[in-house]
């Protein structure tokens, strides 16, 4: 099983920044892509950033140029810089990671439980 345990959200007047972390733990699981999704109240869950294992990045339109998605792959951790923050970023934020389990290879995917990123005018 893959355990993944998010933090650094809370709240932040607009034009601020805040910093998510996702350490994840497992045992036989090479992780491939890790992202952020969020997703804000009445609406559906979108992707915010994806890093590859290689550290190719993408950014939905919305925060392009404001978010920094990063990895530690040593640490089993990604992270999300966000800056210029602004109320519509309000939302609970999910990590993701996906990957192969064990000696099958069996491709899994995994969330957090999310972490609430308010954002006040």
């Amino acid at each position: 099983q893959v355990q993944l345990v998010e933090s650094g959200g809370g709240l932040v007047q607009a034009g601020g920044s805040l910093r998510l972390s996702c350490a994840a733990s497992a045992s036989s699981f090479r992780f491939n892509t890790m992202a952020w999704y969020r997703q804000a109240p009445g609406k559906q869950r979108v992707l915010v950033a994806v890093i590859s294992s290689g550290g190719t990045t993408n950014y939905g339109d919305s925060v392009q140029g404001r978010f920094t998605i990063s990895r530690d792959n040593t640490k089993n951790t990604v992270y999300l810089q966000m800056s210029s923050l602004k109320p519509e970023d309000t939302a609970v934020y999910y990590c993701y990671v996906n990957g192969l389990w064990g000696i099958a290879r069996v491709p899994r995917n995994f969330w957090g439980s999310g972490t609430q990123v308010t954002v006040s005018a």
